[in-house]
């Protein structure tokens, strides 16, 4: 390429190693013309999974793709081994050029045309009969048989609704834990999620429409707008009929009741292992005593006349310097300072930041993500699997606790949060490093709502964290160091 780039692993744990999380508070840039290796293990990690750009709004344009990570054979799977895998892959897709859209965004009048992208591909590939489409996605099945779809949302703005015509699909995964098994007629994925999904071909052998259309959003064709469907194929082996009917209807799109519903029964095996072989269950949060609570409000703000995105009205700015870089080399120092960001409250005018917040090692915390903006989110947590454990209307009080599902919440690692409302989650933090927290929507990331969570453990016995790697790139205030890994800093003092 032509300009520095960073590909990130979405949900892949990166245990003990935040040197390889490939984000740009992580990592120095790969830089046009050269190449670097990432190493690193999908360590006590089962499940489906995505990698992307991470940086200078590459993602719009692609450089996707699916990562799977398959259970132990010692480890029995929650279900009959189907007959073959499918990756999936859906997202929206602009015609524009990223570059022009990266600029567009940054700009208070053209912002908005980021909104509505063109088309919705499934692998990569258009829409069934759209004229602008150079092939279109087909899974050819045999009848009787039972097939795994790895579904993931890999756009950049949009959720969407994933359904195939007259066929059930049987909930069984998603990023990493196996949940209890529900039958859809459909399956809301947003920006960054995946899931797993059984499929049984069990249908009169011919051609039916696969289909995915976008939430919070309406088409209209006598105005003009947009028709935003990505539409594929289930073929099967022997058919002789290709598709036929209208496509297979799904729930409204502004149909937000439908969707958190359905989130609410999207819950946790506790009786199957997954990486492991003791059962999921046996990691529960039905008695954790609270450590930390962060309450995250994402909304817009202006900044100097600029259009920018906003966490507690502060719009994180990226450094030249790594964070991780600064506080292993020199405690962070001239680089970012530790805890000014507020991690419970909404400052009174929106201002950039280097957002770094503190989270307590082996520490339970529990974060409120409030969405004050009028569309869809999404929150992921780079390190970590978080347990889904409430949604709600309006503002989130201490009382509304009294509503979560501490029995059997989800696992995984993005999250969805619904226009005017909240979404809570736990995390444990046993994983030390520098890890990201950042919106999934692109835009929302690209303008500042992200932040760190430093997690540090002062044991230096490098069991506890890994060293940096070899190869490690330095830039910033490290670019003209003539050591390949310069010597760290003293360990930080107790409160610092």
């Amino acid at each position: 390429m032509d300009e520095s780039l960073l590909i990130t692993w979405n949900g892949i744990q990166q245990r003990l190693n935040s040197w390889q999380d490939g984000v740009s508070g992580t990592n120095c840039a790969i830089e046009p013309g050269t190449n670097w290796t990432y190493v690193f293990q999908a360590k006590d990690q089962i499940g489906t999974f995505t990698y992307f750009p991470s940086i200078n709004f590459q993602k719009v344009a692609g450089g996707y793709g699916p990562i799977r990570v398959n259970n132990r054979n010692v480890i029995a799977v929650p279900f009959p081994k189907p007959e073959a895998e499918f990756d999936l892959l859906i997202g929206d897709w602009f015609s524009t050029d990223y570059k022009s859209l990266r600029s567009s965004v940054q700009d208070r009048e053209s912002s908005q045309l980021f909104d509505v992208p063109d088309a919705i591909l499934m692998n990569g590939k258009g829409p069934y009969e759209l004229s602008i489409s150079k092939g279109r996605e087909s899974f050819t099945v045999s009848k009787g048989m039972t097939y795994r779809f790895r579904i993931s949302n890999v756009g950049t703005v949009m959720s969407f609704n994933f359904r195939i015509q007259n066929h059930k699909m049987v909930l069984v995964e998603t990023e990493g834990s196996y949940t209890n098994q529900i039958t859809l007629d459909s399956l809301d994925v947003h920006v960054g999620q995946s899931y797993s999904v059984l499929v049984t071909a069990d249908q009169n052998e011919a051609d039916y429409f696969m289909v995915a259309n976008p939430k919070m959003y309406k088409s209209n064709e006598s105005s003009g707008s947009k028709s935003l469907e990505g539409i594929g194929i289930l073929h099967y082996a022997n058919s002789l009929t290709t598709v036929s009917g209208p496509l297979p209807s799904g729930p409204d799109p502004f149909d937000i009741e439908f969707s958190v519903n359905q989130a609410k029964s999207i819950t946790w095996n506790l009786t199957t292992g997954a990486a492991r072989p003791n059962p999921q269950g046996t990691f529960n949060v039905s008695n954790v005593t609270l450590t930390q609570t962060f309450i995250l409000h994402g909304s817009k703000g202006e900044i100097n006349g600029w259009p920018r995105y906003v966490v507690n009205n502060v719009s994180y700015l990226t450094p030249e310097t790594p964070l991780k870089l600064a506080d292993y080399f020199v405690n962070g120092s001239g680089v970012y300072q530790l805890d000014r960001f507020p991690t419970h409250s909404v400052n009174d005018a929106a201002a950039y930041g280097v957002s770094v917040v503190s989270g307590i090692h082996k520490g339970w915390l529990e974060i409120v993500f409030k969405n004050d903006l009028d569309v869809m989110d999404s929150w992921h947590l780079d390190g970590f699997g978080f347990y889904v454990v409430g949604f709600g209307n309006g503002d989130w009080t201490p009382a509304a606790r009294e509503t979560y599902n501490i029995f059997n919440p989800v696992v995984r690692s993005t999250v969805q949060v619904y226009p005017g409302r909240w979404t809570a989650v736990y995390v444990f933090l046993d994983n030390p490093g520098m890890w990201n927290l950042r919106s999934q929507h692109l835009k929302n990331w690209y303008l500042g709502q992200e932040l760190f969570i430093r997690v540090f453990d002062d044991n230096p016995n490098p069991a506890k964290e890994r060293q940096p790697p070899q190869n490690l790139l330095l830039c910033g205030m490290f670019e003209s160091s003539l050591s390949p890994v310069p010597s760290p800093a003293p360990a930080p003092q107790a409160g610092w």
